[in-house]
């Protein structure tokens, strides 16, 4: 089905302008109208000196009830339309004050800041919640976890049992990662992670991240195509590890099997650094694109065991607060999706 075209919108002063003059014009047409039909009787004339005038002076008044109106009206919608921007990509702090004498305008504005004050206490205690019950969830998690290990330790002779074993040791890990990902998500929120710096080798951070995904690839005896410059880089190593993993990670998770996962990091013209990551899987379908990056949104229902949605929203946040992009497109010469990370050398 083909998308219905969009139709064109018109600026609100434009329009009111528009209005305006057509209204003037309009009254000038009929008093020309007038005129030329009564002129004899009226003795009235109409000149084409005349007519100018009054075409100039309709301009003029049209200009002049626009600045008015736009004063008077306009220009408080437009810092409206600004704030529930910035309220709309998360900033709660937005406050407006106005001096418009308008009753209208000043309800508007006393509802914004209500509103922007009750969400931003809604989400102070949704993040406090949510950290406190992760971070609670960690104890008795690792707990479990321990003691799933000794069991698998004593190598259990019923292969029932060892099958348990390994099963509850799987979803606790999943449980651990899971957990883990939701308090980093959470820190990074509230801007209480502090980031401590450093300078290292960022193409030997990509080999070790493949290396510690080895039991993945070579499951699956993926074909890795690594083509990685040598790049000294300053920053947070222990984020940036998170976003190497989840992408390479999900690479090889949406790859088939004997599928090729293609590595690359290059420094761009203007200093900049470019990873991507590429694979031949199904690829994602349009409806999805802007999904992706979504917390607990995940395209393929098949492959939900393997994951719970957040890697990508950990990828996205992670970049966005070290000051770096990340986007995702499909192959255009193949099947898969390439997913293309942009970090500021600084």
């Amino acid at each position: 089905m083909n998308p219905k075209p969009k139709k064109a919108r018109l600026n609100l002063r434009i329009y009111f302008t528009l209005i305006v003059l057509a209204e003037i014009s309009a009254l000038l047409i009929v008093t020309s109208l007038m005129v030329s039909l009564f002129g004899d009787e009226a003795e009235l004339t109409i000149t084409l000196p005349t007519i100018i005038f009054m075409l100039v002076a309709s301009l003029f008044i049209g200009y002049t009830a626009n600045f008015l109106l736009s004063r008077a009206f306009f220009r408080p919608i437009t810092r409206l339309g600004s704030a529930m921007q910035k309220v709309a990509k998360g900033d709660f702090s937005v406050r407006l004050d106005t001096e418009s004498r308008i009753r209208e305008i000043q309800n508007l504005y006393t509802d914004f800041n209500i509103m922007a004050k009750e969400l931003g206490a809604t989400e102070i205690i949704q993040n406090d919640f949510v950290s406190n019950v992760s971070h609670e969830f960690k104890t008795p998690i690792n707990a479990i976890q321990g003691y799933a290990t000794l069991l698998q330790q004593m190598n259990p002779e019923n292969e029932t049992d060892a099958e348990c074993v390994r099963k509850i040791l799987l979803n606790t890990t999943r449980l651990s990662d899971l957990v883990g990902n939701i308090l980093l998500l959470s820190k990074l929120d509230n801007s209480s992670l502090e980031l401590s710096e450093s300078e290292y080798r960022l193409d030997e951070q990509i080999r070790l991240s493949i290396v510690l995904l080895e039991e993945r690839w070579s499951a699956k005896e993926i074909d890795l195509d690594v083509d990685l410059d040598e790049i000294v880089y300053r920053g947070s190593e222990k984020l940036l590890a998170h976003v190497f993993s989840n992408l390479i990670g999900n690479a090889v998770k949406f790859s088939p099997q004997r599928g090729t996962v293609r590595v690359l990091l290059r420094k761009g013209n203007g200093g900049d650094i470019i990873f991507s990551v590429s694979d031949d899987g199904p690829g994602i379908p349009e409806h999805a694109m802007e999904h992706v990056f979504d917390r607990f949104y995940q395209t393929d229902s098949s492959h939900k065991a393997e994951g719970n949605g957040l890697g990508l929203a950990l990828v996205k946040q992670i970049l966005t607060v070290i000051g770096g992009t990340v986007d995702v497109t499909n192959n255009a010469d193949g099947p898969g999706c390439t997913f293309r990370v942009l970090l500021p050398n600084r």
